[in-house]
């Protein structure tokens, strides 16, 4: 029998994914406090990974579709097919600065430097971007950087800490993205599940 792979990430957006899904018709089941990254699903297989290697797993053909952040795709440089706007993992992209902060901002620290340059070009600005992987908001408290470019939920973090949104640079949220030979391949089951999401979506 013939199955999608999905490449999902991992954390609190595989679960919200999961019950999308599930309401698009799919039956999944993944293993209860399992270790393993590869599940055998049920009618699909199941790849957890990080958020942004999603698109690289979907543009290569390794998962047939996957679920990734609006910001994750933009930062990748992703031209994967993104059919279904999934209403969940709301967030944004936002500039963050220590409050009261007034000086020139020469470095800015993110885990989104390709979004960083195109807001600092669209500005007319000009800073040098830093690449970090953890917590970026340590490069403000620390000194390391003038600001910082981050994903902002509630913004709880940043208020706990001292800090302060400028602007918001986007909007994101959970994108279904598919690869777009598998669309034609598997055509009988990824059509159905897309047109089942937007569906769900809408409602």
């Amino acid at each position: 029998m013939t199955k999608l792979t999905l490449a999902l990430p991992k954390g609190r957006v595989l679960e919200r994914s999961l019950a999308a899904l599930r309401a698009a018709g799919l039956g999944l089941t993944l293993p209860p406090g399992g270790r393993g990254l590869k599940h055998d699903a049920g009618d699909a297989w199941i790849i957890e990974m990080r958020n942004s290697d999603v698109p690289t797993y979907v543009e290569l053909g390794v998962a047939d579709a996957g679920v990734v952040g609006k910001e994750v795709l933009l930062e990748a440089g992703s031209a994967l097919f993104e059919p279904v706007d999934l209403g969940f993992a709301v967030c944004r992209l936002s500039l963050i600065r220590p409050l009261g902060a007034t000086r020139p901002i020469t470095r800015i620290a993110s885990k989104y430097p390709r979004l960083t340059q195109q807001y600092l070009a669209r500005k007319g600005l000009t800073a040098e971007v830093v690449k970090l992987s953890g917590n970026v908001e340590l490069a403000c408290l620390t000194g390391l950087a003038d600001a910082v470019v981050d994903v902002v939920e509630t913004g709880g973090t940043i208020r706990a800490n001292h800090l302060t949104e400028v602007e918001v640079i986007l909007s994101s949220s959970a994108r279904l993205v598919v690869n777009r030979a598998a669309l034609k391949l598997k055509a009988t089951l990824l059509k159905p599940l897309i047109a089942a999401l937007r569906q769900h979506t809408a409602t």
